[in-house]
């Protein structure tokens, strides 16, 4: 983990690791830091802890539901705002597959709803079957290895024409949420906007960046798409994950769409 990682985290991700461990014996291979944590731009108070466990096979279904159940936050309590935990077999995190191919998903905290499936079938498509390729990408360049071989070793990346398709799949489901028409702040619209910039930057420079970073490349690289419109929304939503006025649900939708036409206008 990176020397700025809080040592609250530090030690919940450890503490992960070896209840992990205990449960699943010699079938876990490795245990991955993804998300802001492996894109060291973790915020106490804002972000999510992003942790994808690695098992040798199938998991047979009673063994994870007593992952879930030691995993889960009434258990072992997250410090952030929750917990998105990912199990995949080594055969599919090598595979660089576009398909979800998990074997165990849970959602726990004390400021997240709880959720888990044990296949990907028990995922429904409304909410996005895109994340898990995206995800395993970005461990594939930046995750932080709390037990195996290195993330690159670990996790494929996807072929070229597979990340594009989830990345504009990605920013179509956003740009298709629900948001109130009129021009007031809207909570969440910070994170539509700067993960639209970080959209942007993988497709058109071939590198993941932590949300507020892409924002700034963005800015600095995107040439026409960058007016005095863009540059105001993108510094609002920075200054919102620091508790700023968020942008209004209509200005991020119409930025999405923005990035959506650049980016799809030419190949990347």
């Amino acid at each position: 983990m990176s020397w700025s990682t809080p040592e609250p985290l530090r030690r919940y991700l450890s503490d992960l690791v070896a209840v992990a461990g205990e449960v699943l014996g010699a079938e876990l291979c490795g245990a991955y830091a993804a998300g802001s944590v492996g894109l060291a731009a973790y915020q106490p108070g804002r972000s999510d802890v992003d942790v994808a466990l690695i098992c040798a096979g199938p998991l047979d279904h009673g063994l994870a539901e007593v992952l879930v159940t030691r995993l889960r936050h009434e258990a072992l309590p997250c410090p952030a705002r929750g917990l998105e935990l990912v199990v995949y077999q080594q055969e599919v995190a090598r595979s660089g597959t576009p398909e979800p191919g998990f074997e165990v998903e849970l959602n726990t905290g004390a400021r997240m709803d709880f959720r888990v499936s044990y296949e990907p079938a028990q995922r429904p498509s409304a909410d996005g079957l895109f994340w898990y390729g995206l995800d395993r990408s970005i461990l594939h360049q930046s995750g932080w290895a709390l037990l195996g071989p290195p993330a690159a070793d670990a996790f494929a990346d996807l072929t070229p024409e597979d990340l594009r398709r989830l990345v504009l799949d990605a920013l179509r489901w956003w740009w298709a949420r629900p948001a109130p028409a009129e021009e007031v702040p809207v909570p969440g619209a910070d994170d539509a906007v700067l993960g639209a910039c970080r959209s942007w930057v993988r497709l058109r420079t071939g590198v993941w960046l932590p949300k507020v970073a892409a924002g700034r490349r963005l800015l600095d690289q995107a040439g026409p798409l960058v007016d005095a419109d863009t540059t105001e929304l993108v510094e609002r939503s920075v200054a919102a994950r620091d508790g700023g006025v968020p942008p209004s649900g209509a200005a991020a939708r119409a930025f999405q769409r923005r990035v959506l036409a650049d980016l799809t206008a030419a190949p990347a």
